[in-house]
This record gives C-alpha cells, sequence and structure tokens, in this order.
C-alpha cells in the first residue's frame, strides 16, 4: 500500500492520557483504516467491497491524505494498537493530484473552489471514534490536533460530508429540516448536491420542528461542527455503498466562533513541529 507520511510529526494536542497526533507510519495508517472497517462496516452496515477480505477501510484518497489519531497512552502496546479514534484531512493541493476532493462525488465542491481561487481548502472526512471514547474528551482532543494542522498548513476553508445513518432521509425529516431552514450556508459559500443525487433536506413544514428536539436527533459529529460555526450545503445525498444520508459542512476558518478560536488554539496548546 503506497501511504503518505507527514513532515508534521509532533504532538498536536494532549487532554490528559489522549494524545493526537497525524500518523507517522504505514502500520498507523493501516490502524486506521482498520478502525475505520470496524465502525463503518461491523457497526453501521457499510456495503463492503474488496475491502472485506482484510477487514480495513481504505479509497484512492488515502494515499494522499494526512491521517490524524487519537490515542490513549494508558493502552498497552505500540503506539498503532493505542488508536482510539481518526479523521482523514485532504489538503487542496493533495486533491489536484487525484483529480478533484472525495466530496465531489456527490456535492459541487468544484464550484466553491473555483469561486475562492485565493482561499486554501481542507477537507475533512471518514471521521471515527471508537464506541468506548465516543465523549466530549475524544472530539475535544481532535479538534486540537486539526486547529493545529489548520495553522501550520494556512488553511482558510475545512470543508467535507456529514453523515444520518440509514438511506431514508425522512427518517431524519426534522434534523434535516431544521438544518435547511437555520443552518445554509451563505450565498458565497453555498454548495449544491451533484444533479441527478440531490434529495431535499426541506422535508416537513418549519413550524413542525423543534429545535431542541431536531438537534438531539443529529449524529455528534454535525453537532460539533455546528458548534463551531459550520454551515451547511444545498440538498443531502444518499450514500447507498456506505447506508448514509450524506450532508455538506464548509468552515471558512475566519467565521469559526471566536470562543472555539481561543479555546482550541491558545498559547497553552501544544505546538505542532515540523
Amino acid at each position: 500500500m503506497g501511504c503518505k507520511i507527514s513532515a508534521l510529526t509532533g504532538t498536536l494536542g494532549r487532554i490528559g492520557s489522549l494524545e493526537v497526533r497525524l500518523a507517522r507510519n504505514p502500520a498507523e495508517i493501516r490502524a486506521a483504516q482498520k478502525i475505520r472497517y470496524r465502525i463503518f462496516y461491523d457497526e453501521l452496515g457499510a456495503r463492503p467491497g474488496l475491502q472485506h477480505i482484510n477487514r480495513y477501510d481504505s479509497d484512492r484518497f488515502d494515499p494522499l491524505c494526512d491521517h490524524l489519531l487519537v490515542l490513549d497512552h494508558e493502552l498497552g502496546g505500540p503506539d498503532h494498537q493505542r488508536i482510539v479514534a481518526t479523521y482523514r484531512l485532504l489538503r487542496q493541493d493533495m486533491a489536484q493530484a487525484a483529480g478533484g476532493f472525495y466530496s465531489e462525488g456527490e456535492f459541487e465542491l468544484n464550484r466553491l473552489t473555483a469561486r475562492h481561487p485565493q482561499q486554501r481548502f481542507l477537507e475533512l472526512g471518514r471521521s471515527c471514534v471508537l464506541p468506548e471514547y465516543r465523549s466530549r474528551r475524544s472530539i475535544e482532543a481532535l479538534w486540537q490536533g486539526i486547529w493545529a494542522y489548520l495553522n501550520h498548513y494556512n488553511i482558510d476553508v475545512m470543508v467535507g460530508c456529514a453523515s444520518f445513518s440509514g438511506t431514508d432521509p425522512s427518517a431524519h425529516a426534522e434534523a434535516l429540516t431544521y438544518l435547511a431552514h437555520h443552518c445554509r450556508a451563505s450565498h458565497e459559500w453555498d454548495v449544491r448536491a451533484v444533479a441527478g443525487r440531490y434529495q431535499p433536506m426541506k422535508l416537513i413544514p418549519i413550524e413542525a420542528v423543534t429545535a431542541k428536539t431536531a438537534i438531539a436527533a443529529m449524529p455528534p459529529l454535525v453537532k460539533a461542527y455546528l458548534r463551531v460555526g459550520a454551515r451547511v450545503g444545498n440538498g443531502c445525498v444518499i450514500d447507498h455503498d456506505f447506508a448514509t444520508v450524506d450532508i455538506f459542512i464548509v468552515m471558512p476558518v475566519k467565521e469559526i466562533a471566536a470562543r472555539y478560536i481561543s479555546y482550541y488554539g491558545g498559547t497553552n496548546q501544544p505546538c505542532a513541529t515540523a
């Protein structure tokens, strides 16, 4: 397996026994891919292809990505056995080598990048946290790492897909309707689902939506994105391979809520080292 090992090798954040950093070798990348398989295929019911033989999730984008890891140093064994969460990071310059971003298979991200040729884009994807680590502490560790990465590479805009389970948007009608009415990106940053895959998000009258229940019904990752100021695109897409309903997330760094910039980017955070 070809893989890209980042020159950004230092610790990007730490909370208690949890350390966040980038993968440093092929063994750590493969361990992250096995966690992805465990979550996407075993737990969430994605449709396996050739990955089923070796039980790891990978695609043509993996060799071009940096793989953000959370390790629990209270666990024994070598570092690749301590990985409890992972995120895939694809910078725009690397995406060009693949002919575009992963998200472009579902959303018109290429039109957004064309409207902002001076901005540096980063795609977030393949977010996975082991069940026993699905806590605020793990999410905060991941965001420490993402923030350090943004600063190191001078990223201007974060984008990516976020998923609801299943392939029936109506099962998430209240949450999707709330997002479509209250969390849409401005015209400057809006992205539409690709033609032929577009599914509406406004599924019930807004008068029938209760904010508290709509937000409670959202996946933790979507709520985490909203907390830092993310906005959503136009329409959702059914991903039959992963058995999900996907929405598009866009986060211009300059619009991220100031309290999160202070929290994750403060001088008390461990510095990234090249």
